[in-house]
Formats: structure tokens, C-alpha cells, sequence
């Protein structure tokens, strides 16, 4: 104030002089004289201009001159200046590049760099919300978790960045498994930013994590209220929720509430099998049968289900097969065509012992769709109706190997899960679980080297199959499953099995201890009835069968023309000599 107020008098005293001298020069018409020690100096119009303007640069350079010494005072004194501001300014545009410099580190992963450059704008300027927010990331770049940790409770000091310290804190919680403390920051930060769309979904999903189905209801409502969900999938889930709430409290022994619950649950989503049964089974304990085959019927018009047909038998327990068979007509009328609802016609067919018709409900399933129950199905009316255990041994091998069919899948990872349930066990999403069948089954292994099973597991009617195939290994080995059942496993005639060659003459044995090898000298010829009598000898293995007379023989052995001739030799010695061969036959 007081250099403005100097500034104001030199001016009045310029504006003063110059009116002065203007009236002199008016009066006198001449120059301006001026007398000093006695002296008269007398200046024209020219000269006078000219001191004027040497008198108002004097006069500029000296307030100049005077404000540059009071702002020298003042800085030192500590009262802002312009020497302040100079500095002031310089220092806030180098912390500013120093925070863009640091923001880039980040971005291009370099958390050293960032540490620096977090600690350099953190010097030079004086917003902490901001470098404070840059040191976090670049400590959590960096793998520095303790000093992220660090940052983000300093952050939690400012209202304006409170939120900020809560969800990387949380973020923190969540990467350390805790989900627990993850959960109280993610209520907290939402409190504060009710319409964080993230954080509404982490939200979400650390409740499901946690079983607060009450929590997660109330969060999804208000993502509907705010238009983030559309109105088909907030009742879906909205349902999931409520049944999964259902059954925690039925748990908890409140079915009342439980009841309610899965009966609103259903109404939501009629689709939502889950629901449907735990609906109808409340309907059962109050002895109200027509509420629960309602809700079980209109279920299995959507989506046909095990589950649902299991509930629908529990509300007429104790009936016969007869009866319940024709209970089950409403059931299965509301979806005749379904292939489950072949499969429980057949096996209520199967229960009354009305094994032609079970074969005509399951049609040509374990043809066109082979799975494990529709493999059974077949394998068990082939029982009932007394076919060869060969048959049915071929249908169980096959559905050893075959499709489980439809199960629990997850549409998001595709894992395979026993029961239903709103969050994946392995990928953790939510409401991902669908009726499938799974893209990759679970049975269908063969063996090494491309053996199938199948042939290993099943043998013909008279149990010769395997005798047969040792006895020819030129012979192809069947990979069909029909085929390695034979064509009786699909309703044609078995083919008779070969019969060793009848021996009319005597035949020769070896009269030996047993484990000892015989010599040529210890045969002797006795009937074909007097050696059925005989005690056995030391053969251990099964008499070879003669190849088919279209097939080469080995070179290099001679030739035998009756069965007579082969010599009983064990497996645990060497082989005769092809001369003690010849001479035996000789002998003979």
C-alpha cells in the first residue's frame, strides 16, 4: 500500500510540474527560465519537452528502484513476493512433469522409475491426494505391498480421496485371499459411492463368496434401480438369491421363512429347477399335493429335470408302480417328447415289469444318444425279457465308456458339478451353472496303444469267443461294441461254436510221474475211454487247435497229419528236437 501510494504522489507531482511549466510558456510566450545559485537558465519548448521526459524516466526508474527494495524486505521478512512467485512457479511446473513422467512409469510398468518420480513430485508439490495416489500405484508396480499399504492408510485421511484408500486396500485384501476384510471395505467404499459400477460387481461377488444372500438382494436391487441390469436378468438372479437365502434358513430350521422364500423364488423364475423342488416340497409338508404337482408341472414344461420326477414321486410316497405310473401321465404330458421324458416313462414302465413297453418308450435312444441310463434302461429290459447275459454284458460295457449326459455344467469354465449351486467352485461366477451335457465327457477313456475296452470286458454266449481268438491270432479282434457282443446283442442268432475233432482210434499217453518230462520209451496206446479215465498228465497248457487247411504252414516243420501225433511237451522246458519228431512216428 505504501509503494502505491508513493506511485500516486510522484505521479500528482509530474502532472503538477507539467501544468506549471504549460502556464509559464502560455504567460511569457518564450522559454521556461528557472534560477538556481543564482544562476538563470532559460529553456526553450524543445528543451523543455525534452527535460520533461528525462524527468518522468528518472521518476519510473526510481520507483522501480524503490519497489525492487521493498520487495527485498518483504522476502526477507517471509511475506510472498515476486521473487516468491518466480520460484513458486518454477518449482510447480517441474513437479508437474516430474507427476506426468511418474504417471507414464506406471502405465509402461516401470515401478522404479515411478518410486522416483512419486518422490520427486511429492518435493516439489504441495497436493498429497495426487502424489500420494501416484506413490500407491507405483509401489504396488513395483511389488512393494507394504509401502502401498502405507500410502493408501495415509489416503484415507482426506475425504476426497477416502474411497480411493479403501478400494485399494481392499484390492489389497482381495489379492491376499482374505475375503472376509475385503468384504467390510467393499461395504464401506460403497456406502460412500453407492453407483461404482465396479465395485457394485465386486461387491456382488465377495457376498455370494460369503453367503450374504440378504446383502447381495439388496445390492442388485439398487443396480436395477440405477439401470445397470436389465429387468429379465435383476429377476433371475434376484430369484437364484432368494432360493439360495431359502435354503440357508431352512437349514437354520425357520421353514416358514424358508417356504416363502423358495415359493417367491419359483414364481420368479419357473425355469430355476433348484427352486422348483424346494418349492414343492414345502407345498408337501403342508400337505398340499395340488400346489406341488402344480409348481413340478409347469417346471417340467420348461425344462425337464431328474430332480423335478424325484419330487413328484415324494408327494405320493408309498403307491404302487401301477399307479404311480398313472399318476406320472399329467407329469409327462406336459412335455411328451423330451428325451427325458422317454427315459422316466421307460424306467416307470420298467417298475410296473412292462418290459415290451419300457423298450417302446426308450425307442432308439441308447442308439441315437447312448448314455449311462439310457444304456441301463436297455441293459435292464434285455434282462427282463431273459436275453443272453452276453447282451446284456455288451450293453453295461457300453455304458461304461458312454456319456453321463446331461449334469450340472458351467457355462464360464466349463467345470462339471454334482449339485446346483449360484457360484462355480472352481471359476467362482455366478449363476453360470447350466442342464448340459458337457463338451468333453467324462467316460469314453480307451486303453493304450488303441485296444479298446469294450472287447476285453465282454465274451460270447458259450464263452468259446476268447478260446478261439488265442487259438487264431490272425483273427481280427472286434472293436464294435455289437460286434464284440455278437450279433446276438442285437436280437441275430449266435454263431455255434467250433467242436474239437472226434478220435476213434487209440491214442497215446506218457506214463511219467507227474513233473517229470517223457521219454519216448514211456508212451503207450490205450482207447479213447480208457484215457477219459486216465490221471492227468503234466500238460499244463491247452491242446492247440488245428489251423484251417487254406492257411500256410511255417516253413521248416513237417507236416502232421493227425492229432495223434503232437507230443505233450511243458511250457517250462525246452521244446523235443524235430528228430525225436521222426522217430517217434517211426516207432509208431
Amino acid at each position: 500500500m505504501l509503494l502505491s501510494a508513493l506511485k500516486i504522489l510522484i505521479f500528482f507531482a509530474i502532472v503538477l510540474v507539467l501544468t506549471l511549466g504549460a502556464m509559464q510558456l502560455s504567460e511569457t510566450g518564450q522559454g521556461l527560465s528557472m534560477v538556481y545559485g543564482g544562476t538563470e537558465y532559460t529553456l526553450g519548448p524543445v528543451q523543455l519537452v525534452i527535460a520533461a521526459l528525462v524527468v518522468v524516466l528518472l521518476g519510473w526508474i526510481t520507483v522501480r528502484l524503490l519497489g525492487l527494495l521493498l520487495a527485498f524486505l518483504r522476502f526477507l521478512l517471509g511475506d510472498e513476493t515476486a521473487i516468491n512467485r518466480y520460484f513458486a512457479r518454477s518449482r510447480e511446473r517441474k513437479g508437474y512433469d516430474a507427476l506426468s513422467e511418474g504417471m507414464l512409469a506406471v502405465a509402461s510398468g516401470e515401478g522404479k522409475l515411478a518410486q522416483d518420480k512419486a518422490a520427486k513430485a511429492a518435493k516439489l508439490l504441495d497436493k498429497p491426494h495426487v502424489t500420494d495416489l501416484l506413490a500407491a500405484q507405483a509401489a504396488e508396480v513395483a511389488g512393494d505391498r507394504r509401502k502401498a499399504g502405507e500410502v493408501y492408510r495415509r489416503l484415507l485421511s482426506d475425504p476426497r480421496t477416502r474411497f480411493v484408500g479403501i478400494r485399494g486396500l481392499m484390492r489389497q485384501k482381495l489379492d491376499e485371499g482374505d475375503t472376509a476384510t475385503a468384504l467390510k471395505l467393499a461395504e464401506k467404499a460403497y456406502a460412500l459411492k453407492p453407483k461404482h459400477a465396479e465395485l457394485q460387481d465386486t461387491l456382488l461377488q465377495l457376498q455370494t463368496r460369503e453367503g450374504d444372500w440378504k446383502g447381495a438382494r439388496a445390492v442388485l436391487k439398487d443396480k436395477r434401480q440405477q439401470g445397470q441390469l436389465p429387468k429379465d436378468v435383476h429377476v433371475r438372479r434376484d430369484a437364484v438369491l432368494a432360493l439360495k437365502e431359502a435354503s440357508e434358513v431352512l437349514a437354520h430350521g425357520n421353514s416358514i421363512s424358508a417356504r416363502e422364500a423358495a415359493i417367491s423364488a419359483n414364481r420368479a423364475s419357473p425355469d430355476l429347477i433348484p427352486a422348483a423342488v424346494l418349492a414343492a416340497r414345502s407345498y408337501i409338508a403342508q400337505n398340499d399335493p395340488r400346489n406341488a404337482s402344480r409348481v413340478l408341472q409347469k417346471t417340467w414344461s420348461v425344462r425337464p429335470h431328474p430332480s423335478v420326477a424325484a419330487a413328484y414321486a415324494e408327494i405320493v410316497p408309498d403307491e404302487k408302480p401301477a399307479a404311480r405310473l398313472r399318476r406320472f401321465e399329467d407329469l409327462m404330458r406336459q412335455n411328451p417328447d423330451d428325451e427325458e421324458t422317454r427315459l422316466l416313462r421307460a424306467e416307470l414302465l420298467l417298475a410296473a415289469e412292462d418290459f415290451p413297453g419300457a423298450r417302446r418308450a426308450l425307442g432308439n435312444l441308447a442308439e441315437k444318444h447312448p448314455t449311462v441310463r439310457s444304456l441301463s434302461i436297455l441293459a435292464a429290459v434285455e434282462r427282463g425279457e431273459g436275453s443272453d447275459d452276453a447282451v446284456v454284458r455288451g450293453i453295461l460295457a457300453r455304458a461304461l465308456v458312454a456319456s453321463r449326459g446331461p449334469q450340472w455344467v458351467c457355462d464360464k469354465c466349463h467345470n462339471v458339478m454334482a449339485d446346483w449351486s449360484p457360484t462355480c467352485d472352481s471359476c467362482g461366477g455366478f449363476d453360470t451353472l447350466t442342464w448340459r451335457e458337457p463338451d468333453t465327457p467324462a467316460w469314453g477313456a480307451t486303453a493304450p496303444n488303441g485296444v479298446e475296452m469294450l472287447p476285453l470286458l465282454v465274451g460270447t454266449a458259450h464263452g468259446t469267443a476268447a478260446g478261439t481268438a488265442a487259438a487264431e491270432p490272425s483273427a481280427p479282434v472286434a472293436a464294435d461294441p455289437a460286434v464284440a457282443a455278437g450279433p446276438a446283442g442285437m436280437g441275430g442268432p449266435q454263431p455255434e461254436p467250433r467242436k474239437p475233432p472226434e478220435t476213434t482210434g487209440p491214442v497215446e499217453i506218457a506214463d511219467v510221474s507227474p513233473g517229470m518230462v517223457p521219454r519216448e520209451s514211456d508212451y503207450r496206446r490205450v482207447s479213447p475211454a480208457a484215457a477219459a479215465s486216465e490221471p492227468a498228465m503234466t500238460v499244463t497248457d491247452p491242446e492247440p487247435v488245428l489251423a484251417a487247411p487254406s492257411a500256410p504252414e511255417p516253413a521248416g516243420r513237417p507236416a502232421l497229419d493227425e492229432p495223434g501225433d503232437l507230443l505233450p511237451v511243458r511250457p517250462d522246458v525246452e521244446p523235443i528236437d524235430e528228430e525225436e519228431v521222426k522217430m517217434a512216428g517211426k516207432n509208431r
